[in-house]
């Protein structure tokens, strides 16, 4: 019989490559774990980019809308401004068209007042008449030594005078009218031109008046 020592137990054998396995498990596990996160972070990353694009795709579709409805918004002032153009030259055409048609009553008005003959109840007609006329707009124009104008008169005489210095309005044989800037008959007058020959004031003036050397011009002698 082998003698044993007492408190002494055998140590099991540990073979030689057992060592490195167990060192090799935590790498392992740590390995498959980062392969195990690995995954997790590109899911995560995939739906902040299509919110991006979706986002984007939203701000293009805004914009467009935007400027469509600003493109619709100018469209529709242009036509408010345009329709309320048409109504008001029509509504222009038509009160001329009713003025002119009571121009040749408002010179009868106009030669029975020159002639005395505007009393009675036919003056206060004729007066409400041309009262209700200028409140439409009708205006009256042409006097008499106003220079002559060919784009509102129109001559039906003409004479020469030495008094004038150019075309004057002597005479207003038919008065003109006007609404507004728009000139609905011209005024029908006798123009007279300066004489032949006689120089203008202002040219004749200056002729007269002794210039300045011979104001500065010593006498002789």
């Amino acid at each position: 019989m082998s003698e044993e020592t007492p408190g002494f137990e055998e140590k099991p054998e540990v073979p030689a490559d057992a060592a490195p396995d167990d060192a090799a498990e935590p790498k392992a596990a740590a390995s498959s774990t980062e392969e195990a996160a690995a995954p997790a972070g590109d899911s995560a990353a995939a739906p902040d980019v299509a919110l991006l694009a979706q986002l984007d795709q939203a701000r293009t579709a805004l914009g467009e809308r935007t400027a469509d409805l600003q493109r619709l918004q100018a469209e529709y002032q242009n036509y408010r401004r345009r329709v309320e153009r048409d109504r008001i030259a029509v509504k222009e055409i038509a009160v001329a068209s009713l003025l002119t048609e009571l121009l040749p009553t408002l010179d009868d008005i106009g030669r029975a007042r020159e002639h005395g003959e505007l009393v009675g109840g036919f003056k206060s007609v004729a007066e409400s008449l041309e009262t209700a006329a200028a409140k439409m707009g009708l205006q009256q124009f042409g006097k008499e030594g106003e220079p002559f104008d060919p784009t509102i008169h129109e001559a039906l005489m003409h004479s020469y005078a030495p008094d004038v210095t150019e075309d004057t309005c002597v005479a207003i044989l038919q008065p003109g009218y006007r609404i507004g800037e728009r000139t609905i008959r011209p005024a029908r007058v006798a123009v007279a031109e300066p004489q032949p020959g006689t120089a203008p004031k202002s040219e004749a003036a200056e002729a007269e008046a002794p210039s300045d050397k011979d104001a500065d011009a010593p006498d002789e002698g």
